[in-house]
């Protein structure tokens, strides 16, 4: 009875425990197939979500959205400025900047003498107080005689006087082009004027303080150059005296930057009196020499830079046919001139800000030569000239 039992129940048991475990089984299969799709949408999840905090993460935790910066946009390079206007009356010598009013000898020289557009038109002065001109003598009477093959202009141009130049040049300018004829009316040039052929170049003095007034406001390059003469007048009252050449190039580099000047000035300054010592540099050579010699030698002078060299030849020597074509000044008036629109900058050759390039400068200017420093001024002029006006 009870084998019958347990025969019986043997089965049931069986089932029992088929479906326990088809129980078992059914939701781990369940999980498994859960488990799958949780792991895709945890993976999104994770994406999408920071980490855990507490687990190491080579990565910050964002700091919630951030909105890019607006990129900045880029100044538009402004041109240099051209030192023209602070550095031409350092270069000429004359008040209210340098003047020459410590020269022993203050007979104004004749404002009638010969001139020539290739030699020196100011009167020049040695340092001991000598005045020196290219052709000393006076027109209006006196002795008359002159060197006549001194003088090329002269003997193919005749007679050009202190009295007569800027008006031949004047003349030369408008008959190349007659729209010089309404610019020169209304800006007079009194640079290459008689008066202004009259004033008085002491060229160590005119270039010492160039120098002095290198990369520094006017009224720096005043102290500075008053603290530089008061050097050599110790004990002196009344009017200080300007230094000999010879007197600076014997002076230490350690008591010419007392006077406020840099190591590298006083080292100009000093090399620059060297010259005049030696004779390399000389009242003589400046007044006579071709104006390709004159730029060769004092170019050579450390401290003096090809635009320093070229304003003290037009403006301190009166040299007539000098053209700076790295001015900015005369290229922006030489562009507006031949009709380039000069608002728009180029930049061309080693990053500088060009309105022409130096080759079409030189091409443009040949007819204007052997006046070319006239035509320099008036190019600054037309720099700053409305051109419709000189072209109605």
């Amino acid at each position: 009875m009870s084998l019958r039992r347990s025969i019986r129940l043997a089965p049931q048991a069986t089932a029992t425990t088929q479906i326990q475990a088809a129980s078992t089984n059914s939701p781990a299969r369940r999980k498994r197939k859960a488990s799958s799709k949780d792991t895709e949408s945890a993976n999104k999840k994770a994406k999408q979500s920071p980490k855990n905090t507490s687990e190491p993460s080579p990565f910050k935790k964002p700091q919630g959205p951030v909105t890019p910066a607006k990129a900045k946009r880029a100044k538009p390079t402004k041109a240099p400025v051209t030192p023209t206007p602070s550095l031409i009356n350092v270069l000429r010598g004359t008040p209210p900047a340098y003047s020459t009013g410590d020269i022993d000898d203050a007979t104004p020289p004749p404002t009638n003498r010969l001139a020539d557009p290739h030699i020196t038109n100011a009167t020049l002065v040695t340092p001991g107080g000598t005045q020196s001109n290219g052709y000393p003598l006076d027109l209006t009477g006196g002795d008359t005689e002159a060197d006549t093959d001194a003088s090329p202009t002269k003997q193919s141009n005749g007679t050009i006087t202190t009295g007569t130049l800027l008006s031949q040049a004047q003349a030369h300018l408008i008959t190349t082009d007659a729209r010089f004829a309404p610019l020169i009316a209304k800006h007079h040039c009194a640079i290459f004027s008689p008066s202004g052929l009259a004033e008085k170049i002491d060229p160590f003095r005119s270039l010492t303080s160039g120098i002095c007034g290198q990369q520094v406001s006017g009224a720096a390059a005043k102290a500075i150059k008053n603290k530089f003469v008061a050097l050599f007048n110790e004990g002196n009252e009344g009017v200080h005296v300007w230094p000999t050449p010879k007197q600076v190039s014997e002076t230490s580099i350690e008591r010419l930057r007392s006077a406020g000047l840099s190591q590298r000035k006083a080292e100009y300054i000093q090399g620059l009196a060297g010259k005049f010592v030696s004779g390399e540099l000389s009242t003589e050579m400046l007044l006579r020499a071709s104006d390709e010699e004159v730029m060769e030698k004092l170019i050579a002078v450390r401290g003096l830079g090809k635009w320093s060299v070229e304003m003290f030849a037009c403006f301190g020597l009166k040299r007539m046919d000098i053209l700076s074509t790295g001015d900015l000044g005369v290229q922006k008036g030489m562009a507006a001139w031949f009709g380039k629109d000069v608002a728009k900058l180029k930049a061309k050759g080693g990053g500088k800000w060009k309105y022409m390039s130096e080759q079409d400068m030189l091409e443009k200017s040949a007819p204007y030569a052997p006046y070319r420093s006239l035509f320099m001024w008036y190019m600054w002029r037309a720099a700053d000239t409305d051109i419709a006006f000189v072209e109605a």
